[in-house]
């Protein structure tokens, strides 16, 4: 029998729970996955990804009077029968053939993932809630190394029920099977780890799994034996109902893991909740990454030598991250709740409520570290076990537009890391940071996208903090960039990029083109903004500016889209053949097609769909729009009627299918309906990214095509449904790409709403007819915005947010 189709924001359930795994954790803290089946996996907390380590750490129940204890997981999705690393072995050391409850299903309503389990020969239906904090504004609490779990117990009979709840988990923190752990005791649990080791990087790690509930007896003494023994004992006691305290062993080998048991009594059709409370503590690592490595390079006397997260410089060790846990989880928990319920207080359209939420979890993956004096840092994404790509990459983060909004504090600080670390003398931006951050070496292009979407940003966080400090405090960096971007990109002064400039595509454009010159006037724009407000002159910005659109208007324009005009001799520049570039080699077979259509990698007559990015960004940031409305308009139903596809079977993609299968819909890259498709265009050309699917369909909103932006964002969640993606892992170049944090932008291509902290104006010009509601964050407060039988409203629910004036479809109010 075929499940019904799933509803966007709606339950997982079925063949949909196949590849849910919920992130919990901190920014920059470390991740433990919880998935649809209430298992736990992804267990990530060595500042790295590990995508497939999947501990034994479980929950149980007895209930007496029931003949078996049951895991308090649904079934274990058959995905893992087989492509689970060691599947063909057996997969000893798992849970996986311990009885569990018969169905399962799964919703979220972040930051909060809640698991139902249900199983008619229990007389006991089990509710899970696991979770970690999130509450926009407050980044320190949302950068902690915890993860809670609750299981909620509800007797549905009409007669008493008795029975033992317990919390188990192999020690997993020793670095190998040979290693030997420690397993000791703690107030309501039991802690992980290994033993100190003299010079050792990461001795200390330590993890601690307690309960705050009464009665509780610990176990750190498992059955120590060969084969199955320790698991086939446990299981032994656990149907008996057994719970007991044994102390660590005296002497020999540790015990193989740790075990809490609470005892409880339900009355007839009452219930009770046992909080289980996650911590962990891994005070270093040996990242250190940058073209200086070993780290030898330009640090302060009391510089660390590798990465080491910020809640080690806030906490000494697991007890005191585990204290202040116990102390402030009721009220994290009722401000992550009252966020949680403030942002699901909405009219918007479910896919985009769950397109938004789904890539928050983000924030709380490996592919993003905070180092010990705050200040975040990201990969692109995650391989399996380790970052992608390193260096808050500048054109891959310009598209995340969620962090400045949730946690604009830190959004402030990759800004001052871009312009006053990795910009050297010339102006000249190296668009990865090192780690830990430091000065870099200048031996590669600058990003053109990157760097003058950076300018850009600026402009967005001055506005949404109101800090016109903040913002004149760097202004002679961002002159400073941007002049640079105009001698090495725009000698001639023509208002569009002309030299070879390198982007996020890996490569480097030649000859002008819609998608960089839309960034380079919008960094323009947004100079020419922030110039004012530092008495400083901007003619020459704004002849260029002119001078640009002019351009765009003509020159790249066909009467249907923007586009490349290949150039390649006559420039500044050596022939592609020795300018430096990345990883572009010419065989003599690309000689001969370097001489028959030009260099290698560009898009020329292509529609591309980022083609107007940089228009899309200079509105979130509060520039406005800096092309011709019109054309921008006619350029993305272009992208939508050319690139968009409810079915790829009939496309052919040589590069790397797994972001969109032949029988998925998506948005390509590019496409050339017009004919001069080159040999060789740009490499991810024929790929289909959730980041710009977001990007196009909430720019597609801003012009009034909303229809068209739900369906390219219908089709993205399509993908990732959880029968065969994980819906909270939306990857490109990695696991949790960044890029895709694309979609927070469309709360507010919908809403309109933009606050603007500086001129404490809220501007309000929603895409959505009628009455609606949405929320809304700022760097002071969050709440709902809308509009209430035609008249426009804001209801702050945390903190505050001052708003002298409303501005409506540009209309004073």
């Amino acid at each position: 029998m075929k499940t019904a189709r799933r509803s966007y924001n709606g339950p997982y359930q079925n063949e949909y729970l196949n590849q849910v795994a919920f992130p919990m954790g901190g920014m920059g803290a470390g991740m433990i996955c919880l998935e649809g089946s209430g298992a736990f996996s992804h267990v990530s907390l060595r500042h790295k990804p590990e995508v497939f380590n999947e501990p034994l750490m479980f929950a149980a129940l007895h209930v007496k009077g029931v003949p078996t204890a049951r895991v308090l997981e649904g079934p274990v999705p058959m995905r893992k029968a087989f492509g689970t690393p060691s599947a063909g072995n057996g997969l000893s050391g798992r849970s996986y053939g311990l009885p569990r409850f018969a169905k399962a299903l799964f919703t979220t309503r972040f930051p909060f993932g809640i698991v139902r389990l249900d199983d008619k020969t229990m007389p006991v239906k089990v509710e899970l809630t696991g979770w970690s904090p999130f509450v926009p504004g407050d980044a320190d609490n949302a950068s902690l190394p915890v993860a809670g779990l609750e299981y909620r117990l509800m007797n549905r009979t009409n007669k008493t029920v008795e029975g033992v709840f317990s919390f188990h988990a192999r020690n997993f923190m020793p670095f190998n099977d040979k290693d030997a752990g420690t397993v000791s005791p703690m107030k309501g649990g039991f802690l992980l780890g290994v033993p100190a080791v003299p010079k050792a990087t990461e001795s200390t790690d330590q993890f601690a799994a307690f309960t705050p509930s009464s009665g509780v007896k610990t176990d750190c003494a498992w059955f120590r034996g060969t084969w199955f023994d320790f698991l086939t004992m446990l299981w032994k006691n656990l149907v008996a109902g057994k719970s007991q305290t044994k102390a660590p062993f005296a002497k020999g080998k540790s015990s193989d893991g740790g075990s809490f048991y609470v005892p409880f009594k339900l009355n007839a059709r009452t219930e009770q909740t046992v909080r289980v409370l996650l911590a962990w503590h891994v005070p270093q690592s040996s990242l250190c990454l940058g073209d200086d490595v070993p780290c030898d390079c330009k640090r302060g006397v009391n510089e660390p030598a590798a990465y080491v997260p910020w809640y080690a410089t806030r906490f000494k060790d697991i007890h005191a991250v585990a204290d202040y846990w116990r102390t402030h989880y009721d009220t994290l928990r009722a401000r992550s709740k009252l966020f949680s319920d403030c942002f699901y207080d909405t009219t918007l359209p479910p896919e985009v409520v769950e397109a938004v939420a789904a890539n928050l979890t983000i924030l709380k993956s490996p592919t993003v570290l905070r180092q010990h004096d705050g200040r975040l840092w990201g990969w692109e994404g995650c391989c399996d076990t380790a970052g992608c790509c390193h260096g808050s990459c500048t054109h891959v983060w310009n598209y995340a537009q969620a962090l400045c909004h949730l946690f604009p504090d830190l959004e402030r600080t990759l800004r001052e890391t871009e312009f006053f670390v990795n910009q050297d003398n010339r102006g000249h931006q190296t668009f990865r940071a090192s780690l830990p951050i430091r000065p870099p070496a200048h031996n590669f292009h600058a990003a053109a996208d990157g760097q003058l979407g950076g300018i850009t940003k600026v402009h967005r966080e001055w506005r949404i903090s109101g800090d016109t400090a903040w913002m004149k405090n760097l202004w002679p960096k961002v002159k400073q960039s941007l002049d640079y971007c105009i001698a090495t990109w725009d000698p001639g002064h023509t208002g569009t990029l002309v030299e070879p400039h390198h982007n996020t595509y890996d490569i480097e454009f030649w000859g002008a083109d819609g998608m960089c010159t839309s960034f380079y006037l919008g960094a323009l724009a947004a100079a020419i903004r922030m110039g004012r407000d530092s008495n400083a002159d901007v003619t020459l910005y704004e002849e260029l500016l002119a001078k640009g659109k002019m351009a765009m208007a003509t020159t790249l324009w066909n009467g249907e889209f923007f586009f490349q005009r290949i150039r390649w001799t006559g420039l500044r520049a050596a022939d592609p053949t020795a300018a430096q570039s990345f990883n572009t080699n010419y065989t003599p077979e690309a000689l001969a097609l370097l001489k028959k259509e030009g260099p290698k990698y560009q898009y020329g007559n292509g529609c591309l769909s980022d083609g107007v990015i940089g228009d899309w960004l200079a509105q979130c940031s509060g520039v406005g729009p800096v092309l011709d409305t019109a054309k921008t308009a006619r350029h993305l139903r272009s992208v939508f009627a050319h690139n968009f596809k409810e079915d790829l079977s009939n496309h052919a993609n040589p590069q790397r299918p797994s972001y969109a299968f032949g029988q998925e819909g998506g948005l390509l890259l590019c496409s050339w309906p017009k004919g001069g498709k080159l040999s060789l265009p740009f490499p991810y050309s024929d790929e289909v990214w959730t980041g710009i699917e977001y990007q196009v369909a909430a720019h597609l909103i801003m012009t009034g095509r909303v229809q068209e932006g739900i369906q390219v964002v219908a089709a993205a969640r399509k993908r990732y449904d959880g029968r065969w993606r994980n819906p909270f892992n939306e990857y490109e170049c990695g696991h949790w790409y960044a890029r895709a944090m694309s979609s927070y932008s469309l709360l507010q291509a919908l809403s309109g709403a933009r606050y603007d902290a500086v001129d404490k104006t809220l501007h309000l010009q929603p895409a959505v007819k009628g009455d609606f509601k949405a929320f809304l964050s700022t760097a002071t407060g969050f709440g709902t915005v809308g509009i209430r039988n035609g008249k426009p409203f804001l209801k702050v629910v945390s903190g505050k947010i001052d708003v002298e004036k409303i501005i409506q479809n540009q209309t004073d109010l």
